[in-house]
Parts: structure tokens; sequence; C-alpha cells
């Protein structure tokens, strides 16, 4: 590796940063603007999108240490959002279960989360997201492969 792709490769880690950064924090405003922390939307948008969910395995969805999992549960259960459901199978498991309540919350709030998302967003053409997307993938994918 050359000296200049190594600069280059800072550079672009710096950027990715800071544009993380700033789209996390407008993403998280609005959603604060909602009366929700961001893990907890995380979690409710997944059981809105996906359905019912084991809670062990939520986290790791939603990119939540286990250990925070019983917490951000229990938060939305007293909000009344979620609700947890034993598998009827398995005595182990437990499923999160968005409640009526949390459904039309998200029925209400989603629609205008997208639209906040996209306008975040539009800075880029449907072309350049999509070679956006592919060229973070190929990012991800590779970076995986190192460990």
């Amino acid at each position: 590796m050359t000296l200049e792709n190594e600069a280059l490769s800072l550079k672009l880690f710096v950027i990715l940063s800071r544009t993380y950064r700033t789209i996390a924090d407008r993403v998280a405003k609005d959603i604060r603007s909602h009366g929700l922390n961001p893990t907890e939307f995380g979690v409710i948008e997944l059981l809105y999108h996906k359905g019912e969910q084991p809670i062990q395995q939520i986290g790791g969805r939603v990119l939540l240490a286990s250990g925070s999992m019983t917490y951000v549960i229990d938060k939305l259960e007293k909000k009344e959002l979620i609700r947890r459901q034993p598998c009827p199978k398995d005595r182990r498991v437990i499923y999160a279960v968005l409640t009526e309540k949390g459904t039309a919350l998200m029925d209400t709030i989603f629609p205008s989360h997208q639209e906040a998302l996209a306008k975040l967003l539009a800075g880029l053409d449907e072309d350049e997201k999509r070679t956006c997307m592919e060229l973070l993938k190929k990012m991800s994918f590779y970076a995986q492969k190192l460990e």
C-alpha cells in the first residue's frame, strides 16, 4: 500500500465518520421528537416491519448489546408499545410483540420519519444512492473478512 493510498484511506474514514455523525444526529433528533430514543425506535421499527421477534435476537438486528436489550424492552413495555409473549414450543424463548398502541404509533410516525430520511439524503440522486450502497457494502464485506 502506498503512502498516498494510506492518506486517502484516512481521509475517507474521517469523511465517513463525519457524515454518519451528522446524519445520525439529525435522525436522532427526529426520533426524539416522537418521545423515543433511537434504540427504542429501532426495536419498534423492527417489530413493525418484521413482526414478532425473539428478544434474544433483537439486539443483533438493531446493533444493541445484549445486556442493554432487557432495559430497552422493559422501557417499551412500560410505555405499552410492546409486550412479551412466551413461545408456545420453547419455554426458553420470549418474543417481543408490538401492541396495538405501538402499531398505531408507528402508523403515525413512520411516514414522517421516512420523509425526514429522504430529505437528509436528497443530496444524492437515485443512481448515486445505489452506487454509494454498493460501495459501502463492498467496504463492509472486505473489512469483515479481515477479522
